[in-house]
């Protein structure tokens, strides 16, 4: 099934990517590293309370050198009594993301999707990203009382692309946030701004939070996530059970 998504993944984006100027070596890098990723999960025997994680390859944490360098790995460090489950597929859209939630109806304390970001490679239309969006953040409204959601930022910004392919993605990106923020809002969920102008992204400025491949968080980038996570969702107190 993960190879399936990665295929499906590359195969419609690469074409695109070709034209818009990416590099063919960023492309099969980008691969390799999602070929060579697992989900973190951690299921501690004293848990106390439980997380389930829904969404793309930055849910799954590919780019980090580790697993436990993801965003779900920091979570299990900052709060050892977490149980998290972990669903993300590489390659996942919004679309996806409602097919993982399908998948059974246990209750967690809360969920957390990301994603996004191949809704915006894969030139998705929009009234399509809207209603996944929607359909998915009310699906993980019914399995907890505190539902995240934390799309990619300005997937404009990455190395990856070179313009005038950068700007086509970043407004992209923007129409995307604006999707996710008016369905947090419908539905109580807490929305995580990724997004910013590249004269203030420190992804646009410093090489260094990116993998390889120039698209995914590197282990310093994933740190700058759950720094954000914790400061706009304030996990520290949702989650001080789990300390």
């Amino acid at each position: 099934m993960k190879s399936t998504w990665i295929l499906v993944g590359v195969a419609a984006a690469t074409a695109l990517l070709v034209l818009g100027g990416c590099a063919a070596s960023r492309i099969s890098t980008a691969a390799q590293l999602a070929r060579e990723s697992e989900p973190f999960q951690h299921n501690p025997p004293n848990a106390t309370l439980r997380l389930l994680i829904v969404g793309d390859s930055t849910g799954v944490g590919t780019g980090a050198s580790a697993p436990r360098n993801s965003l779900a790995g920091l979570l299990a460090q900052a709060f050892p009594r977490l149980a998290i489950d972990n669903l993300a597929q590489d390659g996942a859209t919004f679309e996806g993301v409602v097919k993982q939630l399908q998948r059974d109806t246990v209750r967690y304390d809360a969920v957390l999707i990301q994603a996004g970001g191949n809704d915006v490679i894969r030139l998705r239309g929009d009234e399509a990203m809207r209603a996944d969006i929607e359909r998915a953040i009310a699906l993980a409204a019914g399995r907890a009382d505190r539902v995240l959601v934390m799309p990619a930022g300005n997937v404009g910004n990455a190395p990856f692309f070179f313009p005038p392919l950068s700007s086509l993605m970043s407004s992209r990106a923007e129409r995307l946030q604006g999707f996710v923020k008016a369905a947090a809002q419908q539905h109580g969920a807490v929305y995580i701004d990724l997004f910013k102008d590249a004269a203030k992204d420190p992804f646009a400025n410093n090489p260094g939070l990116h993998a390889a491949d120039g698209l995914h968080p590197s282990d310093a980038g994933y740190r700058i996530w759950f720094d954000e996570i914790m400061r706009q969702a304030d996990l520290p107190t949702l989650l001080a059970r789990a300390r």
